[in-house]
């Protein structure tokens, strides 16, 4: 797992960014919905079985490096640590919860793509993940996203991931339905399934639960930009979360929360600014 796309930012352009994130307005355009910037108390829609990313433990609390972000966020927006509720969310219902009002912001691993955009905007995004694909560790005919050909790929509800390779790449994998990551690592443990593929970060987790059991094929081949999921239209939200990820990256929380989560898995990570495309 050992891979690092060598990527620098110096500081003088992270605080650039920065300055101009902070020179943004923070209006919503006429006739948007009404915004959660200026709330006291937030609902977070997050994932509830991806370890390192989104996981909630027997006692009910929520864990993980999007847990933690979402945190930070929600403080600079000023909302208290006791003000949070998190929601879990699959990747199916992501969309559903923010236009129905069930949470207020989404951070679950949701890739920013045009499709989404016309039903939810996007902050962020807050990393940058990239696709691999994730096997049993005795796997050997598989090295890279071409040698799924013929294999059964987990396909999860909602992600986009298993399209990717089939739809975009043209790869006739054969596709074997699940309703979240969680279920596809069991059925690649049980041999239901031959691989999974989605973003390194999502592998990373797992298999540092699972251990020797399996191994990331380190053959990434997409970019994930990891966005914040708010009601279509709040653009003042968009525009606030985005001053608090530059925030995060200038003071040195993205490095330590991505070391704190995925820094024993051997994954290296980007520790840069993201590149914003602005709101609205």
């Amino acid at each position: 797992m050992n891979r690092v796309r060598a990527t620098v930012r110096s500081r003088a352009g992270a605080a650039a960014l920065l300055a101009l994130a902070i020179s943004l307005p923070s209006a919503c355009s006429a006739g948007g919905p009404p915004s959660i910037v200026g709330e006291q108390s937030l609902r977070i829609g997050v994932k509830a079985d991806q370890p390192g990313l989104g996981l909630r433990l027997p006692d009910g609390r929520f864990v993980g490096f999007d847990v933690d972000v979402a945190r930070y966020v929600a403080a600079k927006l000023g909302v208290r640590p006791d003000h949070i509720t998190f929601v879990p969310v699959t990747s199916a219902t992501r969309e559903t919860a923010l236009e129905n009002g069930s949470v207020d912001m989404v951070f679950a691993t949701y890739s920013i793509i045009p499709k989404r955009e016309t039903k939810v905007t996007f902050g962020g995004p807050y990393y940058v993940a990239h696709q691999d694909t994730m096997v049993r560790r005795d796997e050997t005919a598989i090295q890279n996203v071409h040698d799924l050909k013929g294999k059964r790929l987990c396909a999860v509800a909602g992600s986009d991931s298993w399209k990717r390779v089939t739809q975009e790449l043209n790869i006739a994998a054969k596709l074997v339905p699940a309703t979240s990551y969680s279920d596809c690592v069991t059925m690649l443990l049980d041999h239901k399934v031959d691989a999974v593929s989605t973003d390194d970060l999502i592998l990373a987790g797992f298999a540092a639960r699972e251990g020797s059991a399996v191994r990331i094929v380190n053959a990434p081949f997409s970019d994930e930009r990891y966005g914040i999921g708010l009601k279509k239209g709040d653009l003042a939200a968009c525009e606030a979360v985005n001053r608090a990820v530059t925030a995060m990256y200038l003071d040195g929380t993205a490095a330590a929360l991505l070391h704190k989560w995925f820094g024993k898995t051997g994954l290296q990570l980007d520790t840069y600014v993201p590149q914003f495309e602005g709101c609205g």
